[in-house]
């Protein structure tokens, strides 16, 4: 491989000092510029080359039906991608990103800026995505950047593109073509590679037929030579791409995310550090110096001591890095070393800030009103202005307070996405008690976008949408009862009367007839919630009452048929279903959904305990189910035996294991009822120190699983307890403690609490 000279010359009669490579085809001059996708230092080159080329054409790598769209980039903010969809198959959609720091980006800003022709040359998008089980044969070719590296000696093509090209003034584009000559020698492309190599060429041969004289390729710099030298015959490309298949496909710009620039969609290549590349193509002059400053400004916001003495130390620290290492100029390796070695005094935590916010960034771009959309997402648009919720690509969390119109309205929005599709929000936790507060994670992803396109069929507006969308869960035959319940709260949350009364006939026609009463359990706690919120936010929900305490009434009626005959885990799957209704009935006020009834009127809650409790008083239960109805009924006030009920579920004539699975789940509301009832520990630890050593052997692991499921204070104050039971002082009201037989109960309790070396 030669030297390059500081211009390299052309083989183009009167144009001299000419860097690109550069060929005669029809006696037009051809310049191809071999460039890296996103590489800020082949940005840089091949806007200054175009300046000084001034061609008459410019020709990118990306899908031609895009030249369109060329006109609207100088209006746009980057980063930005390139969306290419088959309508109705959401599937089949490629992106093309594009930041500032982008050769191509460069070129489309420098040729619409000059008013000379920009257009795409690559595969149309009609013909790549139709072609969806060879979308992955691109990613089978070996890296050629890779490949010049280790044969340069290095083990990172990262590091090795930076030093040779990124670090340097000027990008070598005769030097990169000849070096990728050198790698494709030998080499046969695969049948998507070829077609779109053809493509390519036969756009070049339609520019020349136009009569352009000076015409500019940019393109990836593999594809160099497919460009340059002898071509093929226009015959033979045409041979290639006769008969390729085809589907419509519709193309738009949309907004993109740095943390999204690693996608290999579209363009086959992506990085891992957007935010380092953005500041070098930014900052060409000491780079170094100003990214350290900015990322001690990034650890100053956190509250972190970071001085000027520190950024000066690791300046000083990455430039010996790079020396030592025999590098031009300092790259991401050697100043996040210099980062975490001063600045963040060896704290990953903040090493990873620095990641988060710098390296990778948190930059998401912009489109203008004027870019083809959707009506769908013209809605969204105008309502994220109005309710002043930004597009954001990092995490951003929001407190709701859904008293205040602004902020209901925002729940509105943000639930009628995620009936969309959409998960722009995701709801977490709220802080608090009470129901007037919603707590939400927003993250703009460009995916979003592309379901909002895919979803354009259902309506213009996002609520117009969202009610449809509502509407075609319920024409399903496949809708569970537990998913139309779900559908139900979610209408209510997204405020979407004019789907509620179509959900609700199909729920109410579903739950008619079906007989299993675990799916009744199932979608009842989701019919109480919507129940609660249409109250509490004043969304009309009539007919809700009547469904719910209908539901309610079937699962009082078929549970105790439910209850008989359980192994262990339909036993653990019932029991789940009985504190959720539970918890669910508790929720109900006591005039919920009565209107004559035939029990004298009595309240959800009363209903569902009497169930109860001639359900725990039957000899058939499997032990979970029965000691957990026992604990519920105790702290319902039902029940004023529960300790003759233990003991009898723990006498000597019960089976060990089914002893324990009482205990589970008569425990599995909290272990404090053992600290503050000492009859009840007296229990437990009697029956326990009865066991034989096989039998405790057999019963250990449900043991272990009930205690372990206790908060630390509960355990620690039931070891406490467990412990001034065998110090063989006096209890009140009972005898002296036999304290042999004792030290061996509390060893056997210290055990099943994990505190036997304490």
């Amino acid at each position: 491989m030669s030297t390059p000279p500081t211009r390299g010359a052309s083989s183009v009669p009167g144009l001299a000092d000419d860097a690109a490579s550069a060929l005669v085809v029809g006696g037009a001059g051809v310049f191809v510029l071999g460039v890296r996708h996103h590489g800020p230092g082949s940005a840089r080159a091949v806007r200054r080359e175009l300046e000084r080329l001034r061609p008459d054409a410019i020709l990118i790598e990306g899908p031609p039906e895009a030249d369109a769209l060329v006109s609207l980039a100088p209006e746009l903010e980057p980063p930005v991608a390139l969306l290419a969809h088959v309508p109705g198959a959401p599937a089949r959609a490629a992106f093309w990103p594009f930041a500032a720091f982008s050769p191509e980006w460069q070129a489309i800003l420098y040729g619409t800026s000059a008013g000379i022709p920009v257009s795409f040359c690559d595969l149309p998008a009609a013909h790549s995505l139709a072609a969806e089980d060879e979308e992955h044969e691109d990613g089978m070719r070996a890296d050629p950047i890779g490949s010049l590296a280790a044969a340069a000696g290095y083990d990172d093509p990262e590091r090795w593109w930076e030093d040779v090209v990124e670090h340097r003034g000027d990008t070598p584009f005769d030097v990169i073509a000849e070096a990728m000559a050198a790698v494709r020698e030998g080499y046969e492309p695969d049948g998507r590679e070829a077609r779109r190599e053809a493509y390519m060429r036969k756009t070049l041969r339609a520019a020349v037929k136009q009569g352009y004289g000076r015409i500019a390729v940019i393109c990836g710099a593999w594809h160099v030579p497919a460009l340059t030298g002898k071509l093929p015959a226009a015959a033979q490309d045409n041979a290639i791409l006769r008969g390729l298949p085809k589907v419509k496909a519709e193309l738009t710009w949309v907004p993109w995310t740095y943390g999204r620039l690693a996608s290999w969609s579209g363009y086959g290549a992506g990085i891992t550090s957007p935010g380092w590349y953005h500041h070098l193509f930014g900052a060409p002059d000491r780079p170094v110096e100003r990214w350290l400053a900015e990322a001690a400004a990034v650890l100053r916001d956190e509250g972190l001591a970071v001085s000027s003495a520190h950024v000066i130390e690791s300046v000083r620290l990455a430039h010996s890095l790079a020396a030592l290492r025999g590098r031009p100029l300092a790259g991401l390796g050697e100043v996040t070393e210099a980062a975490r070695a001063v600045l963040c005094e060896g704290d990953d935590l903040a090493v990873e800030l620095i990641q988060r916010r710098m390296v990778v960034g948190d930059r998401l771009g912009h489109v203008t009103d004027g870019t083809p959309m959707v009506p769908l997402q013209r809605d969204l648009r105008e309502q994220q202005r109005r309710l002043r919720l930004k597009p954001e690509a990092l995490d951003r969390e929001i407190d709701l307070d859904l008293r205040k119109p602004l902020d209901l309205e925002r729940s509105h929005l943000l639930h009628r996405l995620r009936l969309l599709g959409v998960g722009w929000g995701t709801p977490g936790e709220s802080r608090g008690k009470g129901t007037f507060r919603e707590i939400w994670t927003l993250q703009w992803r460009p995916e979003h976008d592309l379901a909002l396109i895919e979803q354009a069929a259902l309506g213009t507006t996002v609520a117009g949408a969202a009610a449809q969308r509502a509407r075609d869960l319920t024409a399903t035959d496949k809708a569970a009862l537990a998913d139309l319940t779900s559908l139900v709260e979610q209408c209510l949350l997204a405020d979407l009367p004019e789907a509620l009364p179509e959900v609700l006939a199909a729920l109410s026609a579903k739950a008619a007839l079906d007989t299993d009463v675990t799916h009744l359990m199932a979608a009842l706690p989701a019919m109480v919630r919507a129940h609660r919120y249409g109250d509490v936010r004043g969304t009309s929900a009539e007919g809700l009452a009547v469904i719910v305490r209908s539901m309610l009434d079937r699962i009082c009626v078929g549970l105790p048929v439910a209850v008989a005959g359980l192994d262990d885990d339909a036993a653990a799957g019932l029991l789940k279903h009985v504190d959720a209704v539970h918890a669910a009935v508790a929720l109900l006020s006591d005039d919920s959904g009565n209107s004559g009834d035939s029990d004298g009127g009595a309240s959800p809650r009363s209903r569902w305990l009497v169930t109860l409790r001639g359900v725990s008083d039957r000899q058939d239960l499997h032990g979970l189910i029965e000691g957990r109805l026992t604990r519920i009924l105790l702290d319902s006030g039902e029940l004023d035996d529960a300790g003759d009920r233990m003991a009898r579920a723990m006498s000597r004539g019960q089976v060990p294991a089914r002893a324990a699975a009482w205990v589970e789940g008569f425990l599995a509301g909290g272990g404090l009822l053992l600290v503050h009832d000492p009859r009840l520990l007296s229990l437990v630890d009697g029956w326990l120190t009865g066991l034989s050593g096989q039998q405790f052997t057999d019963v250990l692991p449900l043991l272990r699983r009930t205690f372990g499921g206790f908060a630390a204070p509960e355990r620690r104050a039931i070891g406490e307890r467990v412990r001034s039971a065998g110090g063989g002082g006096e209890r009140r009201g009972e005898q002296d403690v036999d304290e042999r037989r004792a030290a061996a109960a509390v060893a056997t309790v210290l055990t099943i609490l994990g505190k036997a070396d304490g």
